[in-house]
This record gives structure tokens, sequence and C-alpha cells, in this order.
């Protein structure tokens, strides 16, 4: 420090004053993440988790905290965005109006919408029933895609497009969403890419780095006792299985090869069953779910019933199907370690795919027509003369439904069991023992939920600010849970590598979401009747009406883009950029290579020092 302060003062004033001004930046950045680490959500109490569950559990936590924010965020930005023009225009705030075109070269029945609206009195259960469909007095609000009816607001002088920056705001949350997690996936592949690297590292850094010094429960620590040696036993038992799978005959991978196949035939037909019900489920419910009487408590009860139907099928298939899975992948003869991942892939497809399921089924029905009338709006404009609403009030069951499950197990499964194995000294009651928190199937759970949020934000702006409710309350559902009604895991997972699968997972997620967005916005006609595209073909065609209006030069400039001529070199110049990337990583890891070799050979001689 004395070097540096008098090779500072030997400077020129400018420099001294430049290096003094870094210096107190630098300073004030690191207060203010240091201050920043203080207002940090559940700061406390996931270092609370972390000390006495280790790091595998804080892993699920921090992953929550995160789908907090991130849901919370997306809210902000269709709040800003979408939904407080709307409201700011309709009410008049800041001398605001606003501006709605009458469609134009569109047949009149395929502008007709009377959402069912509560009017006069009506009994607490129908608005109860409405809540939880939302339908009702909740189809006529801002939760919805019909309520944005307005194309332009205006703030004194100063023009607000409002269609345009709706399918803005649906590309921003993607591609927030999708560059988000790409940045924290590239920082747990890394310590991923390290931890299993070599075999002979991973045995070292479980008998001499194994232990998670944050654990101070003496509960935790017994069980991490128990986790290390259950690593230890499955490391072993990899290896006994690449022996095994080496000295196999022919005539033994003729079976296992004959029995896996016929396992995987199983598995596909308890997906096709699971995908048909869910298809047969939804053209049931979306037929039957409008006929009904109001104001009659039975008839209500059995609609409302039929509306959750394809909710109740859903969460069924994601219950019993993987517990199937379980079931099969004991005789299919892998590794332990690959047991675990390929179930757990299996889960997420039956999970995920069970929602593009729903959204083909109600597809289906939205683009089915059979009349001249129907053909002329493009939609089946009879039963969806709204279809985007109605698309945001699946997407809302959903979530409800998934919600109340979440408690609903928590409050009548886990809590009794709890107190069954605490006061009963029944030896079938102690041998079932506690539930335990199975990290993989919570992480699943939430995932779930989250891929319904961004599939439902386009249809249902505001569905981002139940989801971040949603979380915040499972967070602490989940955290008395694990306190009190649960046990940890036998088979935990490694903190690094669960961050890495977490965020693979939620990636193929938001790739999902993607696809019917896609579908959506440039394929499926949009309503004639309610929202803010009723006047385009389809909620893209709002891109090129705008750029229409651009000036001639600008014009030349975006249709020079999107042609081909710029396309092909540009996509030249990302492959070549490619390939040099991919030869450098290549050349890096042939170094690294060569380093090992070294350190493995290398001989601690003092002679050779000298």
């Amino acid at each position: 420090r004395d070097y540096q302060q008098a090779d500072i003062k030997s400077l020129p004033g400018w420099k001294q004053r430049k290096r003094a001004s870094s210096k107190s930046l630098k300073k004030f950045f690191n207060d203010v993440k240091e201050l920043s680490s203080y207002l940090e959500l559940w700061r406390h109490d996931i270092h609370s988790i972390e000390g006495k569950f280790g790091t595998g559990i804080q892993s699920y936590f921090s992953f929550l905290r995160f789908l907090v924010v991130l849901n919370f965020i997306i809210f902000l930005l269709m709040f800003s965005f979408v939904t407080l023009p709307s409201i700011i225009s309709r009410y008049g705030v800041f001398n605001s109006s606003f501006a709605k075109i009458s469609p134009k070269n569109i047949e009149p029945h395929c502008t007709v919408y009377n959402p069912n609206a509560n009017k006069g009195l009506v009994y607490f259960y129908t608005y109860l029933k409405d809540l939880l469909s939302g339908t009702g007095f909740l189809e006529v609000t801002s939760l919805f895609y019909g309520y944005y009816t307005i194309d332009d607001a205006w703030v004194s002088i100063l023009k607000y497009n409002l269609p345009l920056a709706y399918l803005l705001a649906t590309f921003a949350y993607l591609a927030l969403s999708l560059l988000w997690i790409i940045k924290r996936s590239v920082e747990g592949f890394k310590q991923n890419l390290v931890h299993d690297e070599d075999q002979f590292q991973s045995y070292c850094n479980k008998v001499f780095a194994g232990w998670d010094f944050c654990i101070t429960d003496p509960n935790a620590a017994r069980l991490k006792h128990r986790s290390l040696q259950y690593e230890l036993k499955t490391d072993l038992e990899e290896e006994r299985m690449k022996q095994k799978i080496a000295d196999r005959t022919m005539k033994e991978k003729l079976r296992i090869y004959s029995l896996r196949i016929f396992i995987n035939i199983i598995v596909i037909a308890v997906l096709s069953g699971c995908f048909y019900s869910i298809y047969r489920a939804t053209v049931f419910s979306q037929e039957n779910s409008n006929v009904s009487i109001r104001d009659d408590i039975r008839t209500d009860s059995s609609n409302l019933l039929v509306q959750y139907l394809p909710s109740i099928v859903i969460t069924l298939a994601n219950v019993i199907a993987p517990q199937i899975f379980s079931f099969l992948i004991r005789f299919e003869d892998y590794s332990p370690a690959f047991e675990i991942r390929l179930t757990l892939m299996r889960c997420v497809f039956v999970r995920l795919a069970n929602i593009g399921v729903l959204l083909f089924s109600l597809w289906s029905q939205i683009s089915y027509c059979a009349t001249v009338e129907c053909k002329a709006c493009g939609y089946n404009y009879e039963l969806y003369p709204c279809w985007e609403s109605q698309v945001g009030q699946e997407m809302y069951k959903l979530m409800i439904f998934d919600f109340i499950i979440i408690i609903a197990v928590t409050l009548f499964w886990d809590f009794p069991r709890k107190l069954l194995v605490t006061h009963c000294s029944c030896k079938l009651v102690q041998w079932c023992g506690l539930q335990e928190f199975g990290i993989s199937d919570n992480v699943l759970e939430i995932i779930y939920g989250q891929t319904i949020c961004w599939i439902g934000t386009f249809f249902s702006p505001l569905l981002p600010a139940i989801a971040t409710i949603k979380y915040f309350i499972i967070f602490y559902i989940k955290k008395i849970s694990l306190i009190h009604t649960r046990k940890p895991a036998a088979r935990p997972i490694r903190a690094s590598s669960s961050n890495f699968f977490f965020l693979v997972v939620l990636l193929i997620g938001l790739v999902l979401a993607f696809i019917p967005l896609g579908i959506s916005i440039a394929q499926i006609p949009s309503s004639k009747a309610c929202g803010p595209f009723r006047n385009f073909n389809t909620s893209w065609a709002v891109v090129p009406a705008t750029v229409l209006e651009f000036p001639a030069g600008l014009q030349q400039v975006l249709y020079g883009i999107a042609s081909e001529a710029f396309a092909v070199p540009f996509f030249m110049v990302i492959c070549l950029v490619m390939v040099y990337f991919i030869a450098l990583a290549g050349a890096h890891k042939r170094v690294v290579e060569q380093l090992r070799e070294q350190l493995v050979m290398v001989r601690f001689d003092p002679l050779s020092f000298l």
C-alpha cells in the first residue's frame, strides 16, 4: 500500500484525481452491493434452511425465489405497457382519451360478444364460482384479453399504439425470461462441468471435501452422513454396473434390450392414455361448461366441476404417471444415476406435454368450422366469441387448481401423517415414516406452474401477478412442511448439479411456451369481437401494418434486413463465428487434458527444483 501511495504521488495531478475517483467509485459500488444483499428477499430464511438442511434443499428455495422475482418483473412489464395505459385512457386520467376503430370488412355476427357478467342480486357461491373459474365478473376485468379493446390511447398529443405495445410486451417478457435463464444456466454449467469432469476427482471430493459445513442441526448432520454413504455406494454401484455391462453375453443383451423395448412401449401407452384422457376431458368441458342455469347451487357446482375437469385430469396424470414410471424403471437394469435422470425426464415430459395436449384440444375446438358463417370468421365464433379470453381462463384455472392441490396435500396429507408418526407406535406407521421432501418433484411442480404462466400471460396479462403471489405463499408452505412435516430425501441432489438441472428443465418449459404462443400469434385468426387485435387477421399482422406507417427510407431498411439478401450472409457469418469458438473450445480442452497428464506424471523430487 505504501508503494502504491508513493507511486500515486509521483503521477500528474489529473491522473491522481482519476485514480482517486476510480477508487471511490469502486468503493461506492461495493457498498451498494453489500447493502443490496441485506435487502435480498428471504435472505435470512434461506440461510437458515441452508444451515439446517444443507445446500441441496437450499438450492430449491433459491430457485423458488428466482421465480418470484422473475414473475414480479414480468407483471411490472405487462402492467406498465398494457394494463396501465388502458386504465388511464378509459378513465381520462392526465387528460387522456382512447380510440376504438370499428372492424372493417368483417361479418357482423363475428363481432358479437356478450360475457356473462353478474347483474342484480347474486349469491355468494356464484362469486366464489366465478373467482375459481375466471368467468362472470372476472371475465370483464383487466385480468383477461377481452378487456383490452382499445386501439389507440392519447395522452395530450402523444399517441400510444396499444395493439403493438401488447405484442411487443409479450416478446419482451419471453426474451427477458430466456436471457435470464441462459445467464444463470451458464454459471451452473461451469460448476457442473468442473464437478463431473473426472470420476477420480469425484471420489476425492466426496472423501476429502464432501462435508457441508453449513449444517448445524444434529439430525441434518446424521442425514448428511447417510447421504455421503449413499453417494459412495452409488458410485461403487456405477462401477459394478459398468463391469456388468462389459461382461454381458449376447443372449443377456438381447434379453435386456427386448425388456427395455417392451417397457418403453408400456410407457408410450401410459402417455397416450394420459393425452387421450386430457383431450376427451377438454372437449367435454368446452361443450358442456356453458350449459347451466344460474342461481342454482347444484347446477352451478356441477358446472364448476365440468369446467375444472381438464385441470383435474391433468393433475391425476401428473400424479399417477410418475408412479408408474418409477415402478417400471426398476426392471430396465440401468445404473442408479441414469435411473434417476431417465425417470425425471419422463416426468418432465408428461407434465409439460399435458399442457401441450390441452392447448391442442382447445385449438382443435377453436378452429373447427362446419358452416359458411364460421368460415367467414376463421374460428368457431359460436362456442368461442372471444377465444383468447377463454384460453386465458383455462390457464387461470390450471394455476388456481395447482395452488389448491399444493395446499391440500400439505394440510390433509403431510400434517395427518406427521401426527400419526409422532403419536402412533404402530409398526406399520413407523415403517412408513414421514414423507420425504423430494427436491426434484417439488421443482417439477413449480416449473409446471411457471410454464402455465408463460403461456397464459398473453391471454391473461395479469397472470404473472397471481403467479408471484402463489409462489410467495408456496415458499412459506414448503418451509413449514420441510421443518415440521417432512424429512429431507435419502437420495440428495448436489447443489451445483441441481441448480443446473432446474434451469435446464425451466428452459425446456420456456421453449414449450414459445410453440403455442407462436401459433396463437402468427397462425390462428384473432377474435373479431374483443381484444386489441380484432381489426387484424392475426396478432402478428399489427407489425407490418405499423411498418407501413414509417417513412419510406426506414421501410426500405427494415425490408432489407428481413430479406434473403441480408439473412443468408448474416447466417454464414454466424456459422463462421460458431465454428471459430468451437475450435477454440476444443483447443482449450486439449491444453487442459495435457496439463492434467503432466500433473499426474509429476514427481515431487526436491532435487528437481535445484
